[in-house]
């Protein structure tokens, strides 16, 4: 028997065993991850002196990227649940209870956002001052704080209390019993037991995500009037069917009810591509419900975020944790439309009332109507909702003690039983989730059991019905088809300008459905038609280049090889069921040729046809916006060795050649066709911290900001390339000496600023190595700018979390900010003019700069933060 055990789970996660130690250890947990080691029987139901209960793993391996391939990597919170409830880690005289708790390994930075993901997952908003800054009176604030508190057991509790942690670098560290691990290379680990090694690759592979734990099949939806699609009657837990979800389609808009894990293998199985999606209506922040958010940003436009705003802040501040970033960047991906509570809210004809409904996390549940003969017709979606024994026990008299009033229980009582002709309700149990039961009186015209991995019980069966997947209950029919609108303002917005009735002339043609895996367009072969793309997914896949792209609505194919009776360089082909507008070539080229747009609709194909095989836009962007995006491109010329500036307010694309990113003389990275630069400047607003020089004569597009930050899935993808670039960068280890050493010690524990600081030690480390190597003073000086650019950045970062959370220190810290900056630009300036330099002195004052400013002022900032819920 092998002493340590590797296991592929999945695409991008593994299992390492070392059974003789007592440690199994789950290597990357994306969404679902749970699912998948419970199928691949890696979680298993057992049984000690007639305690039933779970095996499976005591410890988890982090990504060091947050996100992959627009996914999040670490979504910790399930396995994290499983260790500590249903393997029983947690529980008092639990046969899982060894005294040993749950672990989590990964780099610091990364196990420090879990921390604070898995605190928000937990409680949502921590204190009253937080309600009421989400827009609550403090009587209400106070009044949720005493429910949260008995949910929490009269306490809110830091996971640091209820986990262990490891942070990994390239030195071998011990997890248990001699079981070790160290960093090989970024996201590469090596495990080590008794002689005995396995390496461990967390990368995922470019152009793949993390698969679904579950097959769907592929479903033919019509767009109706009113309707509600089933697409998730599960929960965290179950292993067949997606987590509980629903799908609104109103006048052949479609709306999302939350978004759990493979939300978009859920939407193709329907196909529904992300780019119809007209918004999300959230209930709350749980994985379940919460996980497929960034998958949605994959959308071309954003899409409307419908929540009250308690929910939204709840939201924001997981997201926020998760990815280190301030929560108002939520609204860079997506058009925030805050939902009164308890009113009902007009969406463009569809109305809409949020209920509050107790729950650890802030929570609504979800009431809509339209209007139609005889009146409204209603679909109320009832997500993690508590059942009444359970909040009957927590009902007190006393204004102070952790619970609710009878009053608060008579209000949620009444709430669960407004009567609707479609009700979809939660019965998973136990202390946070719904009982059947309490729905025996309800008068709706139909109810559906939801959110349970168990088998629905006889007298469950006899309270409600069951909804498989892609089921669709018609609340109000159409009598026309809402394709056709959508294919003229598709239309309409590619060719602006054009008169109605020559676009008219293009909508004359027959729409065409095709099934999954059929082949619209082949490489190599002169197409006849070209497709204007208005619902399902198509894969774009050119046969040269190792790529892969998904189009959705909106997306032309074809154009390009059809316009010119050329043949086509890529296939595509239908990923789901797809329905598209065929227009014959000969009359395509005719319309162009006769409203005289040829030659601008050439030149931008040409552009569009670059950006496409490129990562950045090769994926859900539409026709319409490569266009904007091809027609504010321009280009510039570098010649060998020369630096590639492509401005604050430009994303640089490199056209042809070949170039690198430097940090002194250091090559971090080398870029070549297709790769882009800048994006931490002109999207991010950060200091960029590497020079792009290039490396043979290059040709650059430069595509201006504002053309960009406004498609959430490029904008999402610049993020992702961003910071695993600069993680990357943090990881390489490639000074010739590391002479102001970061240690765990000087972490203050609040994660953005603990980032900001690990970037700060890097660049000054590469200061001083120049410094020592005697290289130019130009190099050090352009340096030593970088640094004070960075802290710059950082002290305005660190300043507004202090004025947001009223630091009663900010004056004195600002003035020490200040002064700092000073004597960084005095020192900066003496270099550059040549005035020469004592690298003892400057070593010195990085030293007691950096890091006697992180242990005095820094950390007693970061005290006063965490007592605010700031980590």
């Amino acid at each position: 028997m092998p002493l340590l055990r590797k296991i592929e789970v999945t695409t991008g996660v593994w299992w390492i065993e070392a059974p003789l130690a007592g440690v199994s250890i789950l290597c990357g947990c994306p969404a679902d991850a749970v699912k998948h080691l419970m199928k691949r029987g890696l979680i298993v139901s057992t049984e000690i002196d007639g305690i039933a209960f779970e095996t499976g793993p005591n410890a988890i391996l982090l990504s060091d990227a947050m996100v992959q391939n627009g996914n999040f990597s670490n979504l910790a919170e399930f396995p994290v649940l499983q260790m500590l409830y249903r393997q029983g880690m947690i529980l008092p005289d639990h046969p899982g209870n060894t005294g040993v708790k749950p672990l989590l390994i990964g780099s610091a930075d990364q196990v420090q956002a879990q921390m604070q993901y898995i605190y928000r997952g937990n409680y949502g908003l921590v204190t009253e001052e937080e309600m009421v800054e989400a827009g609550l009176s403090p009587k209400r604030a106070h009044e949720l704080m005493r429910m949260k508190l008995k949910f929490a057991f009269g306490k809110i509790r830091h996971p640091g209390d209820l986990l262990d942690t490891l942070a990994v670098d390239a030195d071998s560290v011990e997890i248990r019993n001699g079981v070790t691990v160290r960093r090989m290379l970024f996201n590469v680990f090596e495990f080590s037991y008794q002689g005995e090694t396995a390496v461990v690759d967390l990368n995922l592979p470019s152009f793949e995500s993390y698969e679904a734990p579950y097959p769907l099949g592929y479903y033919r939806l019509r767009r109706e009037y009113f309707a509600v699609i089933h697409c998730g009657e599960g929960d965290g837990w179950d292993i067949n069917r997606p987590s509980m979800a629903s799908i609104i389609m109103f006048q052949g808009k479609v709306f999302l009810v939350d978004a759990g894990p493979n939300v978009l293998f859920s939407l193709n199985a329907l196909g529904i591509g992300v780019n119809e999606i007209e918004g999300i209506f959230h209930t709350h922040s749980h994985d379940d419900h919460f996980a497929g958010l960034t998958t949605l940003i994959r959308s071309d436009h954003k899409l409307k975020y419908y929540a009250t705003p308690l929910v939204r802040a709840s939201v924001a501040k997981k997201v926020a944790a998760l990815l280190s970033i301030d929560e108002a960047a939520f609204s860079d991906y997506f058009d925030v439309c805050p939902l009164v509570e308890g009113e009902w809210n007009l969406i463009d004809g569809l109305e809409v009332k949020p209920v509050f409904s107790p729950h650890p996390v802030e929570t609504t549940i979800m009431h809509f109507r339209a209007m139609w003969e005889g009146g409204n017709r209603t679909y109320s979606h009832l997500a993690d909702i508590a059942r009444l024994s359970v909040l009957q026990s927590f009902i007190t008299d006393d204004p102070e003690a952790p619970g609710i009033s009878q009053a608060m229980y008579d209000q949620v009582a009444a709430d669960y039983l407004e009567p609707a002709d479609v009700k979809k309700i939660d019965v998973g149990g136990g202390m946070i989730h719904g009982d059947a039961y309490d729905f025996r009186d309800d008068t709706s015209d139909k109810i559906i059991l939801a959110h349970t991995s168990q088998r629905n019980t006889r007298a469950q069966k006899a309270i409600g019905s069951s909804a498989s997947f892609g089921t669709v209950d018609v609340l109000i029919p159409s009598n026309h088809d809402f394709i056709w609108p959508y294919a003229y303002e598709a239309l309409d917005a590619y060719f602006p300008g054009i008169p109605r009735h020559q676009i008219r002339v293009l909508l004359n043609n027959p729409v065409v459905t095709f099934n999954p895996g059929t082949i619209l367009v082949k490489e190599r072969v002169v197409n006849d038609q070209i497709y204007l793309l208005l619902s399902g997914s198509v894969e774009m896949i050119p046969i040269e280049i190792e790529m892969r792209s998904v189009l959705s609505a909106g997306a032309l194919i074809g154009e390009l090889s059809g316009l010119f009776g050329a043949a086509a360089s890529e296939t595509y082909r239908a990923a789901s069921f797809v329905q598209a507008l065929a227009i014959p070539c000969s009359l395509y080229s005719e319309f162009v040729r006769r409203n005289n747009v040829f030659k601008g609709v050439s030149r931008l194909l040409e552009h569009r046809e670059f950006l496409l095989r490129t990562s950045l836009f090769g994926e859900v962007v539409s026709s319409k916006s490569l266009n904007r995006i091809a027609q504010a491109m321009t280009s510039c010329t570098a010649k060998v060795d020369v630096v590639i500036e492509p401005g604050h307010d430009m994303v640089g694309m490199i056209k042809s050649g070949i170039a690198g990113r430097f940090l002194g003389d250091h090559m971090f990275e080398t870029l070549k066709v297709g790769d882009f630069f800048g994006e931490d400047v002109a999207i991010f607003g950060s200091p960029s911290l590497l020079r792009v020089r290039a490396l043979e004569p290059c040709e650059v597009f430069l595509v201006p900001a504002h053309a960009l930050r406004d498609i959430p899935s490029v904008r999402w993808k610049l993020f992702e390339a961003s910071n695993k670039r600069t993680r990357a960068m943090m990881e390489a280890g490639v000074h010739a000496r590391v002479l102001i050493k970061w240690h765990d010690e000087y972490s203050v524990g609040v994660q953005r600023i603990d980032s900001h600081h690990r970037r700060l030690f890097e660049i000054a480390n590469s200061a001083l190595d120049l410094m020592e190597r005697g290289c130019s003073d130009d190099e050090i000086a352009e340096t030593m700018g970088l640094l004070r650019e960075y802290a710059r950045f950082h002290f305005d970062e660190e300043e507004g979390l202090m004025i947001r959370y009223k630091y009663p220190e900010l004056h004195n810290h600002k003035n020490r900010h200040f002064r700092l900056l000073e004597q960084l630009t005095e020192l900066q300036t003496t270099i550059a003019e040549g005035e020469g330099y004592n690298e003892v002195e400057v070593l010195t004052f990085l030293q007691e700069w950096i890091v006697g400013h992180t242990l005095s002022d820094d950390h007693r900032a970061a005290v006063y933060l965490n007592s605010k819920g700031v980590y």
